[in-house]
């Protein structure tokens, strides 16, 4: 037997192996729909697993489909319930709900991480909390129901997945750059600069930080987040709907 031919051997016991290790029945409930193993594998399959156990396929192709799916999805769902808006309104709304961040949310609602195959390294560095990482496996198991069912079925999944977000959406998107907002409505208001502070707990490779904005000496939000950024994103948030009720709160101290 070859040398090539061990190494594909080796390769696909160490994919079989860790794709059996998890029960993906929750995932598919999750769905709502059967996905058969094979396809489902591959969805689930990063490319850093793939490049430290391959040479093996990744979940890339699949994401690329899946991509297409969401978009057109999401966008025919918003040109139907907001009938009145413009194409400038809409595409905000689409681009909000099918970001990273959007996705990523959905991902953890159905607790897509424990299922993502990883390499060692993002396995240590907190992969399967990364946004980048979930939002591209959502993706990915996008492409693979289509894949396996067509684009109806694979249409109905991304709507029930993203039925709440599809309908609290806005122009604005609720992942914007609050810390931005935030510092534009205290000028806006003559008052202090906010300042930002943070704590963490938990070893290094699984922190969870905390994070105060004050506005002078009083917090106006706190945030909790797996990172530093986060955390003072999520606090920003809670200010900025605090000092859209309370503007005199923190008015004409600067």
């Amino acid at each position: 037997m070859s040398r090539s031919r061990r190494t594909k051997i080796t390769g696909e016991g160490a994919w079989n192996e860790a794709f059996g290790r998890v029960d993906h029945a929750p995932l598919l409930a999750a769905l709502g729909v059967e996905v058969e193993p094979e396809i489902l594998r591959l969805a689930l399959t990063h490319r850093s697993f793939a490049n430290e156990h391959g040479p093996l396929p990744n979940n890339e192709r699949l994401e690329f489909l899946g991509d297409a799916v969401l978009g057109l999805s999401v966008a025919n769902s918003l040109y139907e319930r907001f009938p009145s808006r413009p194409e400038s309104d809409i595409s905000k709304m689409r681009a909000s709900i099918v970001s990273r961040y959007g996705l990523a949310d959905v991902a953890r609602e159905i607790g897509l991480g424990a299922h993502v195959l990883l390499g060692r390294g993002e396995e240590v560095t907190g992969g399967r909390d990364k946004d980048s990482i979930l939002a591209d496996t959502t993706e990915a198991l996008f492409g693979a129901i289509y894949r396996q069912h067509g684009f109806e079925p694979a249409r109905d999944v991304v709507l029930r997945l993203f039925e709440s977000k599809l309908e609290s959406a806005t122009a604005t998107g609720r992942h914007q750059d609050w810390k931005t907002v935030l510092q534009e409505r205290l000028a806006e208001l003559k008052a202090p600069a906010a300042e930002y502070r943070a704590t963490s707990v938990g070893p290094d490779h699984d922190q969870t930080f905390t994070a105060d904005v004050f506005v002078g000496e009083d917090s106006r939000g706190r945030g909790v987040g797996p990172n530093k950024k986060l955390a003072e994103q999520e606090a920003a948030r809670i200010a900025v709907a605090f000092l859209r009720d309370h503007p005199e709160a923190v008015a004409g101290q600067g």
